[in-house]
């Protein structure tokens, strides 16, 4: 009997001691990583492809699985392709669309040369000659009606992309609901107006005549995302305004050939939607106070949204309808995407897929909060706090101000696979993320009012969260450091310059440094023409010369005193590679502790695998080193 009890006492204790695991860097790239592939035809089952990271091999692989969509037991299976509807086949079913890359114009030496077939060098004449992380090389993406051994291009000789470069996939072009027309997505701009401008169009090829008509010509923003409900009605993501990317995207219907913006009266903006079945409402998701939650909204101009969904987390996409509920996926700060069956009536979820819940169970996660702070102005700023694991009040704590990219990319319950607070909650930290101006979920104008005000009050935000959480007893005020990427990156940057020695260290990944050499170099000028305010040579422009003064972090490298990690992309196109190395060297030369990371075939993200794992090393190598 003592033996006994002593092996029960023995095997509870051994499974306190695997519960309180925490996540590390190995584990975190190594989660089953699920995405849904589609609906079957009868609605009865969710398809969904789950992938898995190999570190040794560098490597990811997938398996499908089918699952009952009321719940049970998933099934691996190897082809699905009968078994979901495929939105490029046509109505007869006799034609399918595919897209292609189409050599149009002459770019290297050998296209015009061709006595040199070995020559890579380039000659361009215009704008765009890169973008993200790619030389125009001369191809554009075409979408071609395939119909047995035909082909036909439905934008013959045009130097114009369908789907769009970089991130336009499938979901770019489709079919008009009778069969006898394409639609598709296109910005037909070339050269410099191509690279000042956000005016993508949706475009109506009709097969019969191969006429080509601009269904959207009057809208100057961005038109994108065209689907047809059952009833043949067709909806859009619309964005008024030119060369402002973040502009509130509303949801427009063209109904009897009269357009109708759904979501003009809301104060909001719209990431994704999908028809109802019956074809009488929209539901979408949407930004809202540091999550993102489902919607729906009926088909009229008086019609406004309502919220189906509430709770600390992102329901990040929306998978279909099955009667009264929905399938979506959901996310938050503690957990990887997994699919959640929502009751449309109520806004219950139950969760459908659990691919990492063994994972999760074995590791003790740390505490995420609300924090309201008052900022200079008066507002109130919601910030994430995230706490370490097995958090204790009573002692004292490093902490980090997490700083946002986009600048308007919504700070919400996301869950990044490198940006990982649980994991950086898990090697002792606590974060604060501030929700500061320039996100979308509090209304237009706080999303707004970032733009040509880099350096203004978003960063009094950023300092007021950071002040308020250093107020609290287990905050320890001699270990406070700030880390962010892209715009975050920046703020690192220009932070440097006015911290008033709050931070102990800073980490910036791909972030802008110079404001002029960024505009020399980046690919979309309409992005810096909308948020910088315009060209650094137009002098008689207040709002571009304050930025490329006032706000410019180049201008103010002699206030630096903090040491700085600094990583670069060197595919980085968007904040191109002079930024990162600039400000290394300015450091060096200052006599400031620095180091540089380089990722030589990276872009403005770190997709390698390995890369990833010596990312997140060295992230915390740093932090351990200075904080």
């Amino acid at each position: 009997m003592k033996k006994i009890a002593f092996l029960v006492a023995f095997m509870i204790c051994a499974g306190t001691l695997s519960a309180q695991k925490v996540m590390s860097p190995e584990q975190l790239i190594s989660l089953n990583r699920v995405s849904a592939v589609g609906l079957t035809k009868d609605h009865q089952n969710l398809i969904y492809r789950v992938s898995k990271v190999d570190l040794k091999t560098d490597s990811k692989t997938s398996k499908t699985y089918m699952i009952p969509v009321k719940g049970g037991t998933p099934e691996l299976i190897s082809d699905y392709k009968d078994l979901i509807h495929n939105r490029l086949i046509s109505p007869d079913g006799k034609s399918e669309l595919i897209s292609k890359e189409v050599k149009v114009e002459k770019v290297y030496g050998k296209d015009y040369y061709k006595d040199v077939p070995k020559s890579n060098m380039m000659i361009y004449n215009n704008l765009n000659y890169r973008h993200w992380d790619t030389w125009e090389d001369g191809k554009y993406s075409h979408v071609f009606i395939k119909t047995g051994n035909n082909e036909t291009d439905i934008m013959p000789n045009e130097p114009y992309d369908c789907p769009q470069k970089p991130f336009g996939g499938s979901e770019d072009y489709l079919w008009s609901p009778d069969g006898k027309k394409v639609l598709y997505v296109s910005k037909k701009t070339y050269g410099v107006a191509y690279a000042v401008s956000t005016n993508t169009d949706i475009y109506e090829y009709n097969i019969e005549t191969k006429e080509t008509k601009n269904l959207t010509a009057y809208n100057r923003g961005y038109d994108v995302a065209p689907a047809f409900s059952s009833n043949g009605e067709m909806a859009w993501l619309q964005m008024k305004r030119d060369g402002y990317e973040a502009d509130k995207n509303d949801i427009t219907v063209r109904r009897h050939g009269k357009d109708i913006n759904l979501t003009r009266n809301w104060d909001g903006t719209v990431n994704s939607f999908k028809w109802s079945e019956k074809g009488d409402k929209i539901f979408f998701v949407a930004p809202v106070l540091g999550t993102v939650q489902l919607f729906e909204i009926g088909i009229s101009a008086s019609a406004m949204p309502k919220q189906i969904t509430n709770g600390q987390f992102d329901v990040s996409g929306i998978v279909g309808q099955v009667g009264n509920t929905m399938l979506v996926s959901r996310r938050d700060m503690n957990h990887a995407p997994e699919i959640y069956i929502v009751n449309l009536k109520n806004g219950k979820m139950q969760q459908l897929t659990h691919e990492n819940d063994a994972i999760y169970d074995s590791l003790v996660l740390g505490k995420i909060e609300k924090r309201i702070t008052k900022t200079t102005d008066g507002k109130d700023l919601l910030s994430w706090v995230i706490y370490p694991p097995n958090f204790d009040p009573n002692k004292k704590y490093p902490t980090l101000l997490y700083c946002q990219g986009g600048p308007q990319g919504a700070l919400s319950q996301f869950y990044s696979y490198r940006w990982n607070f649980q994991l950086m909650a898990a090697n002792g930290y606590i974060i604060i993320a501030p929700n500061r101006r320039g996100m979308p979920g509090y209304g237009v104008e706080w999303n707004e009012q970032i733009s040509k005000d880099y350096g203004g009050q978003n960063m009094k935000d950023y300092l007021s969260a950071i002040d308020d959480l250093a107020k609290e007893p287990y905050v320890d005020n001699e270990r406070i450091g700030a880390v962010g990427a892209s715009y975050g990156g920046y703020s690192i940057y220009f932070l440097a310059s006015i911290h008033n020695n709050r931070f102990k260290t800073f980490i910036a990944h791909d972030g802008i440094f110079n404001e002029k050499s960024m505009y020399g170099t980046t690919e979309e000028i309409f992005f810096v023409n909308w948020d910088l305010g315009g060209a650094y040579w137009e002098k008689d422009n207040k709002a571009a010369q304050k930025s490329y003064t006032l706000f410019n972090p180049i201008e103010h490298v002699e206030k630096w005193n903090t040491p700085i990690l600094i990583i670069q992309g060197g595919k980085d196109y968007r904040v191109p590679i002079g930024q990162g190395l600039q400000a290394f060297q300015a450091a060096q030369l200052r006599g400031i502790k620095s180091r540089l990371l380089y990722f030589p075939e990276e872009n403005h993200w770190v997709l390698d695998y390995q890369n990833s794992l010596v990312w997140h090393r060295e992230f915390y190598r740093w932090l351990k080193e200075t904080l």
